[in-house]
């Protein structure tokens, strides 16, 4: 399973459901996307501590972006950027997931709902 960055999100700031699916999760499976966008969000020296020792301590397989998911992602962005309004980040993490065989692990359904063929584990916090 693909673990979405909003389920990381939600681990960090504490929510005990999300620390349970990702405890379940081993490895863990992120695309580095997610890592990036965790990245991007943080505010200080102790978050970026956090997220690298959260990731350390469930052997977090953070899957880089290969030439087949970024052909993925850009054929998706191609038929569904304007009909379904889909953002980059969240093509590129669907493409890794499709290219991996994977679902995605996301309370964000319906930011990946209208994709063809994606598996999607829904998240609630």
């Amino acid at each position: 399973m693909l673990v979405d960055t909003d389920v990381l999100i939600w681990h960090l700031r504490g929510n005990p459901q999300a620390a349970r699916w990702l405890d379940r999760l081993q490895p863990l499976t992120i695309s580095s996307v997610s890592y990036l966008e965790v990245l991007q969000g943080m505010r200080n020296k102790a978050e970026l501590v956090a997220v690298q020792k959260m990731l350390q301590q469930r052997k977090a397989d953070v899957r880089p972006i290969t030439e087949a998911i970024t052909l993925r992602a850009t054929e998706l962005m191609e038929t569904m950027t304007l009909s379904h309004g889909l953002q980059m980040g969240d093509a590129l993490i669907a493409a890794t997931a499709m290219e991996r065989g994977l679902p995605v692990l996301t309370g964000n359904v319906k930011h990946f709902a209208a994709i063809p063929g994606l598996i999607i584990e829904r998240f609630v916090a």
